[in-house]
């Protein structure tokens, strides 16, 4: 068998979740990556598993620690990789690592399992046909508003991360941008004790959020669905209005998307036509 690096999804709350195969490949495994060697130890000693050899992989040290799994690859030890909860290299570490040992001529599998995102999609009642993971957006400036923006418009339905102290100013971000009515779910705590499962509009949210509010947090939104309910003549209408009074072109549809619920994409591509006009 080729030399490979395996990748495994370990529990995001409840530990009865990580698989037998998962168990199974970590027992046999040489040395495990991991995010954090004193969890992870944790972890590996629920399931039995003693004098595995461990290495440090996290943000600050995967370039680094990617050399030394490379050379441990190559004098054929089995390497598995662990992050924290979850499945590595989704808002964990694990991309560069895989790019560097796929670069290197070493395999990459995976034991799938446990992971937030999907999770939390599939119980939102949203749409599970198209969807985008946005992970954490940034914490402020011009990229921000930019990142909400693109949100708001977005016609797939949406998966963020947020923390508990930002969760209301980032549910408040997205009401201005999306609406009042715009339907979120947020998933508190998934497969832990304490789970806990919010659905309803932005505006309800927003009030929701203001209890305290701890744990690992999953916000699923809603894809934009306005497009269509709002007729063109009756856009044009209103943007001409609110063009005649001076707005910029930009202004205009951000007007206009709030006035009708429509998407910010769609008043502005209009508003642009009528400016040509």
């Amino acid at each position: 068998m080729k030399v490979t690096l395996t990748l495994i999804a370990t529990p995001i709350g409840n530990l009865s979740d990580l698989s037998p195969r998962a168990v199974k490949t970590l027992e046999e495994s040489d040395v495990v990556a991991c995010e954090d060697t004193r969890r992870t130890g944790l972890l590996l000693q629920h399931f039995g598993i003693t004098g595995t050899r461990m290495l440090r992989v996290d943000s600050h040290t995967e370039d680094k620690a990617s050399a030394e799994i490379i050379n441990c690859l190559s004098e054929g030890l089995s390497v598995s990789m662990v992050t924290d909860a979850g499945m590595p290299s989704v808002s964990d570490p694990g991309e560069r690592l895989v790019k560097k040992v796929i670069e290197s001529g070493y395999q990459v599998t995976v034991v799938p399992g446990p992971t937030a995102p999907i999770s939390a999609l599939v119980v939102s009642g949203f749409s599970t046909q198209r969807w985008c993971m946005e992970g954490f957006l940034p914490r402020k400036g011009e990229s921000r508003s930019k990142r909400i923006k693109e949100v708001a418009d977005e016609d797939r339905t949406v998966i963020l991360f947020e923390s508990p102290n930002r969760l209301a100013s980032t549910l408040e971000d997205l009401r201005k941008e999306c609406g009042n009515t715009r339907q979120v779910a947020i998933v508190r705590e998934l497969t832990k004790l304490h789970e806990e499962i919010f659905r309803g509009s932005l505006e309800e949210a927003l009030l929701w959020s203001k209890k305290t509010i701890k744990g690992e947090i999953v916000v699923v939104l809603e894809a934009d669905t306005s497009t269509p309910e709002i007729e063109d003549e009756h856009l044009e209408s209103v943007l001409r209005e609110i063009l005649k009074n001076g707005a910029s072109t930009k202004d205009a549809a951000e007007e206009a998307s709030r006035r009708l619920n429509v998407s910010r994409r769609r008043a502005y591509s209009t508003a642009l036509d009528l400016r040509a006009e």
